[in-house]
């Protein structure tokens, strides 16, 4: 399967920035075609690194000797964190040169240098692919169980990349820069932290099942997240009219990544970790879509102590809306219930419930939409998430 420039609907900055996102989002496969003239630095190459590592002065040399590049690309750039003092001095030289910084991991800068540009390069991130960028390949199932990264769906065998996948991240990002003292406790908490994909996490009983200290735990979900393999959402409390629940929930960046990970055995139900994809894969979509729209506006959950729960909720300048994610092919009175109850809450709010259905209804008020429908529509070009 191959893909085309413009199957992206990643809008790129006029000025210089960094763009982050997990391996296999095709990042450096945009950039080279969008940015074909580019001066490039991969430092992935051994050579490159090593050159850089050594020197990093040697960028100032190479922008100096290749004038007419207006752009210059740096491929992975928390290899050699030191780099951007160099990046810095030349953008403070107002040579006009555009820099492109790529990474797919954010602790090395965090620790050493992304405030050091001070606001000269913005942020943006790169994701899996959404169903709107590839409308003729995307279906539900193969999605829920290969997941939308690009370097898995343009392979001939998708399940051995995924495989595959975690393996290098393991190697090339976790033991090979020394995050963790000991690999096999961190291997054996990614099979456990995919139980807590969709869910609250707990980082005491995650502690537990690991038999590591839970500030172990915690640094590892901690360099999870920095290797952009996982995020957070925090439960939604603006004007908060009843007890909430207190913890986050945790999300796998892709489905496919997430159903590699999870262990399966005789006493594990699919309808359980089918709705866990199901409802990994929204989350995705929508952060991509939050995140290329450029939108003023945040993705939380909602949850009471007394267990109502929806499954997400965007609030922003101009946006406010609560979607429930069921993974079952009809609607049930008994499945709008917390979206009611979070309606009663916030009558401003425009509520939205997926299901694995192909008719869309509206039962009691509440727009019920078909899974596979709402994905191909959702469009970060568009104001509203469904039109």
């Amino acid at each position: 399967m191959t893909f085309t420039f413009q199957d992206r609907l990643f809008s790129e900055p006029k000025g210089s920035y960094f763009l982050f996102g997990p391996r296999g989002t095709g990042k450096s496969t945009w950039l080279k075609k969008y940015h074909a003239n580019a001066l490039w630095i991969d430092l992935l190459q051994a050579v490159t690194f090593r050159e850089f590592s050594a020197r990093p002065e040697r960028l100032q040399e190479l922008v100096d000797a290749h004038s007419e590049k207006a752009t210059i690309v740096i491929d992975e750039i928390q290899r050699v964190p030191e780099l951007l003092t160099v990046v810095h001095s030349i953008i403070e030289q107002k040579t006009n040169k555009k820099f492109v910084l790529t990474g797919s991991s954010a602790r090395k800068l965090k620790r050493t240098g992304v405030d050091l540009l001070a606001g000269r390069a913005v942020l943006r991130s790169f994701h899996p692919f959404m169903a709107m960028e590839i409308p003729a390949q995307f279906q539900l199932e193969s999605a829920l169980t290969f997941g939308t990264l690009p370097l898995v769906m343009a392979s001939s065998d998708p399940q051995d990349i995924l495989n595959a996948y975690v393996a290098t991240y393991l190697q090339e990002e976790v033991q090979a820069e020394g995050l963790v003292r000991n690999v096999g406790e961190f291997a054996r908490f990614l099979e456990v932290i995919a139980f807590s994909h969709a869910e609250q996490i707990n980082i005491t009983n995650i502690a537990k099942e690991c038999e590591v200290e839970r500030k172990t735990v915690s640094s590892f979900v901690t360099i999870l997240e920095d290797l952009l393999l996982a995020f957070q959402l925090t439960v939604f409390t603006k004007r908060a009219k009843r007890e909430l629940s207190s913890h986050n929930k945790l999300y796998l960046f892709d489905a496919g990544v997430y159903r590699s990970l999870r262990p399966r055995g005789p006493l594990d139900r699919r309808e359980e970790i089918d709705g866990h994809a199901l409802e990994g894969l929204v989350a995705q979509h929508l952060r991509a879509w939050i995140g290329y729209s450029g939108k003023d506006c945040r993705l939380f959950f909602w949850r009471t102590r007394h267990g109502l729960e929806v499954d997400f909720v965007l609030y922003g300048a101009d946006l406010f809306c609560a979607i429930e994610v069921k993974n079952s092919n009809k609607v049930s009175p008994q499945d709008l219930k917390s979206l009611k109850h979070f309606q009663e809450d916030y009558p401003e709010c425009t509520p939205y419930l997926l299901y694995r259905g192909k008719d869309r209804l509206v039962v009691d008020g509440i727009l019920c939409i078909p899974c596979q429908e709402f994905l191909l529509q959702l469009d970060p070009r568009k104001e509203q998430i469904y039109c």
